[in-house]
């Protein structure tokens, strides 16, 4: 980075991913941290493209969004190896925006520098949300020879980590066997956008879920937990909202398998909803009476931490770094995540203590607001770029 463009507020910072959110639909956590980033990133004066490969579109696609520069690049169709020509795609796109614009930081997760070349004149930034390390070994599974080889030769090129949580960066860490040393930052939470919830306008007994549905969201062990919430509360009622995950191998719906736990006894108290656009979350999450989120682990969910800004009652797993998230009993409750008796438990005693939940409530948003506070970890992004030099 030359002196003068480091004496410049302008640095241009380039985020890869593939999930950043398309208007009106849906999202995943790494798409709205980007986004919700990127935006407060262009306020500041720096200029932020993003570029993604993605099956969702047919050609190329430009779109501006609040000053964030987002290129969207359709994927090969090849019936194998599809990394060759997306890897080729993704550098020519790198290059173009790079020759009219230089490109200061170049930041990504786990995996997206794996067929970057080293030589690429940006420095490299790692945000870890959570790889395939992480998650397949948290979740007792064993890596992927292919991925794994990627992600440590992703690893190897990065000039800078950030981790979401300490957790997921000393897992990480561990699991590879990196000693460069990596900087614990939070995710940014749009307080604006999810706001001071009003209280007047919960559903009672209403229990909101918000994530992607598969076995890993904990979804079926709440799905089960529901007998016993009907028990002591036949009025309680469970919206689960976000997308249906499909098996990578088989394409099969995990909703649909999802189906079968819901049976006929408590079938009319929970509603599938499907995904929703980002900006009809907030409403959804202002009904709640709980929003809960059985996780079997996490890097650190935006979707937790959108609630906790809202001021609502919150029950979230024990697990990774559900206590960086949650202070259990000030801020929300913690709930071991593959045991439904303790979700409902969990649910019941919010259901039973209205008043202690709606303290936890205030001081879930109050504790966003000062550990979580957008300006902070704003700040704190912006000296980390500064400090790669």
């Amino acid at each position: 980075m030359s002196s003068e463009q480091n004496s410049k507020s302008n640095l241009h910072i380039c985020f890869l991913t593939h999930e950043y959110p398309m208007p009106g639909q849906t999202q995943g956590g790494i798409g709205s941290v980007v986004q919700t980033l990127g935006r407060a990133l262009v306020q500041k004066g720096l200029v932020v493209s993003v570029i993604g490969v993605t099956r969702s579109v047919n050609e190329e696609r430009y779109e501006n969004d609040r000053g964030v520069q987002v290129h969207r690049l359709p994927a090969a169709r090849w019936p194998a190896a599809n990394f060759l020509p997306n890897a080729r795609r993704l550098l020519q796109k790198l290059w173009e925006i790079h020759r009219k614009t230089p490109i200061d930081i170049l930041e990504g997760s786990e995996l997206s520098f794996a067929f970057i070349p080293s030589g690429f004149p940006a420095k490299k930034v790692i945000r870890m949300h959570g790889g395939h390390h992480f998650f397949a070994v948290t979740l007792g599974k064993k890596p992927a020879v292919w991925r794994s080889f990627q992600e440590k030769r992703s690893f190897s090129k990065a000039d800078g980590l950030i981790a979401v949580s300490r957790f997921v960066g000393e897992t990480t860490r561990d699991l590879l066997g990196f000693r460069k040393p990596f900087t614990t930052i939070y995710n940014i939470v749009d307080t604006t956008e999810f706001y001071e919830a009003d209280w007047g306008k919960i559903v009672p007994r209403r229990i909101v879920f918000v994530g992607t549905v598969t076995e890993k969201k904990g979804v079926r062990q709440l799905v089960q937990a529901m007998p016993k919430v009907l028990d002591a509360f036949p009025d309680a009622s469970l919206q689960i909202i976000g997308r249906d995950w499909k098996d990578p191998q088989t394409g099969a719906s995990y909703m649909e398998y999802l189906r079968s736990f819901i049976t006929p006894e408590i079938a009319s108290a929970i509603e599938l909803v499907g995904p929703l656009p980002h900006e009809e979350i907030p409403e959804r999450l202002e009904h709640a009476e709980v929003c809960v989120y059985p996780s079997h682990m996490e890097a650190m969910p935006i979707a937790w931490l959108e609630a906790l800004g809202m001021g609502k009652a919150v029950v979230a797993s024990r697990t990774g770094p559900g206590p960086e998230a949650v202070i259990d009993g000030d801020t929300g409750l913690l709930c071991d995540p593959f045991d439904p008796t303790d979700i409902a438990e969990k649910i019941i005693w919010i259901f039973k203590h209205s008043l202690e939940a709606k303290n936890m409530g205030h001081c879930a948003r109050e504790d966003i607001l000062n550990r979580f506070d957008p300006n902070k970890i704003l700040e704190e992004n912006i000296a980390f770029y500064r400090s790669l030099g």
